[in-house]
């Protein structure tokens, strides 16, 4: 290799004046006018943030939110009171979109697979043969291939596609579905309809292997709702779950079963039996018939009340089912048409491409959006097939490993960056506007679509606007801006359809019993890394998994008595192998699984995420086949005598002993009968007595334990909000994660048996602090708000704070992990542009912890001085991004605060109030209805 030579003085002026271009055309913000939420400034004001109703999607689906811009860098996601599918608050993937748009391996140029880097000029040149040889076939050998659609303005192009060109097929490729959902609605009322469950309308709730709760499109919606009912111990109702792996769904059900996933049909059939269905008498276990029979019981209450839901990877007859037996509940289930079809035209899926491509008939191949090389079932081989095709192109953010197989790869532009349009499970259609030019040369789905229908140069404004140019009457202009500034079309809600009886399907003959030896491998989206698509993204990486707590990597689930009976522990090495195809994956001890029951995620292993995911985990897709791409019967382990570190953030947690002192639960029977907790005495203390607070405020938050469903957007939010940094997988094993907050696990059921709770943990900002007498340069201090502060450069790093919090919320950096030593390329320029800026950047050496965001107590003092009146209410970044409305933030010293009737609450308790820290941070103890006809069964 030749040595390196110093530009020449003409180069090195080139390429500064092409980076101060780029620097500047990347936070200018767009030219198309763009609608602030609030109220649109006459300029923008350097370092005063404007929030932009967008939306975002999750498996196509929008979330609606309003992304907070600075100096014209988008800093922060917050979820949109005015969507439905938001309510206001967001999910992890919503919170961590941000990190993505500045991830620096994002594609930034068209690239050709022999030629390396090119251009759309160069691409249109290409692509221009084989669309005239598809276009005189009427559109035979066109084959486009998308992820779910639900955009109004990409459905209407397809549609106009296909018109044009009607022998053209288009191909959907959802990852984490297996198309049982539509299918099973499909055989119940004879068309497609997407259903809607109300959970707040529901007192009775039985979900079999279903995890509405769970990580998903529908996830904010359904949580919202379902906790906003259950505040009210009038309405508390009761939920039932029967799963065959833990779910967040399943730790918050008040009667929970481990059930196997090929005993769930029989489950289904039994419950069904007892509204009439005359069914086959199913072979259901002892131990599940009280279960079912208790569950009907509580589903014969009152009619309109009560719910059954199924899940994904249950067949479609038995979806059908689950709607048969919610019509005769008649239950709280609206129906739509189903919003992610083109007009007249449902699309195919990937086995007709892959047979379309065995044959060598696809002329153009079109990938967008999408990474089938990757999710696709292994026994497709769509690797190897994409080679068939004449000519073929993908479009997406990164260079991923559907990229590295087509011809052609076109950068796609963020949705923070592109216009577009979306539709919410609900129906709701909601606009998605851009925040920031795109830093780099890429073009959004819009765009990349009109130029396969033949159009060249026309912006993704254009579009979007010409498929509403007829709404808004007589002033399109003035319904635009007002959709723009609402983040919800107006008038554009989906109309509930009135639905006939639900047909009772014919079902198979259930099978006896017992089952096929070896084991049954359950495979899922990851709670962090969905589908695998945010695998490059460093905040999701590090983000504790709900349940099990593990980063950075994936691990094989199996109960103890699972593991012991093959004489595994947590970390060995197993080689899975099931129809052929094998992995090899360390093991993860965990209770609540069924008997011969696995589990595994999906997401990892990737080749070509990224510096940050590539060679992190264990790719399970490997193992998905067509037939089953989410169940897998007769699976074999075998040892391979290697172990590998689990890495956690928690180790399990047993409430027994000492332990139940750190958190607190109480049966709905037993509430009346509740006294208040309270937060500890004025015992004899070392310490200054409390002398109330001096400026007029005093902050403190309440955590409502039964409401948290553990789904980690307020560890997100934080992270986001405060510029907490990422240590990566080694600096985590040697226990340095930087979080300020987590999310406890703990479980209070029998060895096999869960009954877990969450306890999101924060600095507690004690009145009484321990970590503030022996810190030597008074770094950690209170204000005269309550706030326990700590200030950055006075600390020297003694970590003696650290050692003396009780709590362990202090975090200390041992690395310059935002200053010189970022962990991978998070030290990248793009990265520091999402950083908050009315945050401290914390250098190497000192300690730092949970604020109750002070920068916006800050912002809002400061608002109330400028505006002549009293402080209004702050919302601190996780109470913000909460769906269910757990996290409760608020002046004390404020009589009519909502704060002050929680802490009068009979479930109101302080962490370890013994040790008398007085801490401003208190709880709600979580709150359970378990059925008392089954305290027998549940041991």
């Amino acid at each position: 290799m030749p040595p390196l030579t110093p530009p020449s003085r003409r180069r090195a002026l080139q390429l500064l004046g092409a980076g101060i271009t780029l620097a500047a055309g990347g936070c200018a913000k767009p030219s198309e006018e763009i609608v602030p939420y609030v109220r649109m400034p006459e300029q923008l004001l350097p370092g005063v943030p404007v929030r932009y109703a967008t939306s975002l999607s999750l498996g196509g689906w929008a979330r609606g939110v309003h992304a907070i811009a600075v100096d014209g860098r988008p800093i922060k996601i917050e979820g949109n009171p005015l969507h439905p599918a938001s309510r206001g608050a967001t999910d992890v993937f919503a919170e961590a979109a941000l990190l993505d748009l500045y991830d620096p391996d994002r594609s930034r140029t068209v690239t050709e697979k022999v030629n390396g880097i090119g251009s759309w000029d160069i691409f249109e040149r290409a692509l221009a043969g084989p669309l005239g040889t598809v276009r005189a076939q009427k559109g035979r050998g066109l084959h486009l291939v998308t992820g779910r659609v639900t955009s109004p303005t990409l459905l209407r192009q397809i549609d106009a596609l296909l018109g044009a060109m009607p022998e053209a097929v288009w191909h959907v490729h959802e990852p984490v579905e297996a198309g049982h959902v539509e299918a099973g609605a499909e055989r119940a009322f004879g068309r497609p309809l997407h259903a809607l469950p109300q959970p707040d309308q529901a007192e009775t709730i039985l979900c079999v292997g279903a995890d509405p709760l769970g990580p998903g499109p529908d996830q904010i919606r359904f949580a919202s709702a379902f906790a906003e009912r259950r505040r009210d111990p009038a309405r508390f109702g009761r939920l039932y779950v029967a799963e065959a792996a833990p779910t967040l769904t399943g730790i918050k059900a008040d009667e929970r079963r481990a059930v196997h996933p090929l005993d769930q049909p029989a489950l289904l059939a039994a419950i069904a039996n007892a509204f009439g269905a005359g069914l086959p008498g199913p072979d259901l276990p002892e131990a599940l018939r009280g279960f079912a029979k208790a569950a009907v019981e509580d589903l014969k209450g009152p009619m309109g009340r009560a719910l059954v839901l199924a899940g994904p990877d249950l067949p479609a007859d038995w979806h059908a089912l689950a709607h048969w037996i919610n019509g005769q509940l008649k239950a709280p289930v609206s129906y739509i048409a189903s919003p992610d079809r083109a007009a007249g035209r449902a699309p195919a899926d990937l086995e007709s491409l892959a047979e379309a491509l065995d044959r060598r008939e696809v002329v153009c191949l079109a990938i967008l959006g999408c990474n089938p090389v990757l999710t696709a079932p292994a026994d497709l081989d769509i690797a190897a097939l994409i080679g068939r095709a004449r000519f073929s192109l993908h479009a997406g953010l990164h260079g991923d490993e559907t990229a590295g197989a087509t011809h052609w790869h076109l950068p796609l532009s963020h949705e923070l960056e592109s216009w577009g349009d979306l539709a919410a499970t609900d129906g709701t259609v909601s606009l998605v506007q851009p925040l920031i030019r795109p830093l780099y040369d890429t073009r959004g789905l819009p765009e990349i679509l009109s130029m396969l229908s033949g159009r060249s140069a026309v912006s993704g404004y254009a579009l979007v606007r010409e498929t509403w140019k007829d709404r808004g009457g007589g002033d399109f202009e003035g319904w635009w801006r007002r959709s723009l500034h609402d983040g919800v079309l107006v008038d554009a809600a989906a109309v509930s359809v009135e639905v006939p009886a639900p047909r009772l399907p014919r079902l198979p003959r259930l099978p006896e019993m017992p089952r096929p030896g070896g084991l049954t491998l359950v495979l899922g989206p990851d709670p962090c890394l969905w589908d695998g698509r945010y695998a490059n993204n460093a905040w999701l990486q590090e983000c504790p998994k709900p349940i099990g707590k593990q980063v950075w990597g994936n691990a094989l689930a199996l109960s103890r008595r699972e593991a012991e009976t093959r004489g595994l522990a947590t970390g060995d090495v197993v080689r899975v192998s099931a129809g052929g195809r094998t992995i090899e994956v360390p093991v993860a001890i965990q209770a609540g699984l069924a008997e011969g029951v696995a589990a595994l995620t999906l997401g990892y292993g990737r080749k070509r995420a990224g510096a940050i995911g590539n060679g992190i985990g264990t790719d399970a897709y490997a193992l998905a086949t067509l037939g089953s791409p989410r169940l897998l019967t007769g699976v074999q382990l075998a040892g391979t005598g290697r172990s590998q570190e689990i890495l956690r953030t928690q180790e399990d947690v047993r409430i027994e002993g000492e332990t139940a002192k750190l958190f607190r639960q109480i049966d709905l029977a037993a509430l009346a009968d509740a006294a208040p907790m309270g937060i500890g005495d004025d015992r004899p203390s070392l310490l200054e007595p409390w002398n109330g607070d001096a400026d007029g405020h005093a902050w403190g938050m309440v955590i409502d334990t039964a409401a948290c469903i553990g789904c980690n957007a307020c560890v997100l939010a934080c992270q986001s909000e405060n510029n907490v940094p990422v240590v990566g997988p080694e600096e985590i094993a040697r226990g340095r994660m930087m979080h300020w907050l987590r999310v406890d696990l703990y479980d209070a059921g029998p060895s096999e048996v869960l009954e877990a709770g969450f306890q999101p943990v924060p600095c507690m900002h004690c009145e009484h602090a321990p970590c503030e007498p022996v810190c030597p340069v008074a770094a950690s201090v209170h204000d005269g708000e309550g706030l326990n502060l700590q200030v950055y450069n006075r600390c020297v790093g003694t970590r003696f704070c650290e050692a003396n919090c009780p709590y362990k919320v202090r975090r200390f950096n041992f690395f310059g992990y935002a200053d010189g030593q970022p962990y991978a390329n998070l030290g990248a320029e793009p990265v520091k542009a999402q950083r908050n800026p009315n945050v401290t950047v914390r250098a190497r050496g000192v300690m730092e912890k949970c604020t109750y965001c002070v920068q916006r107590i800050a912002t809002e003092r400061q608002a109330a001085a400028r505006d002549g009146r009293a402080m209004g209410p702050v919302t601190t970044a996780c109470q913000a991004a909460c769906p269910t409305r757990a996290i409760r933030f608020g002046d004390l010293a404020q009589p009519d605060d909502a704060i002050g009737a929680m802490r009068r609450d009979p479930r109101h308790y302080a962490l370890m109030e013994e040790l008398n820290t007085r801490p401003r941070t208190t709880y709600l103890a979580n709150l359970r209805a378990p059925n008392p006809r089954l305290k027998e069964d549940r041991s």
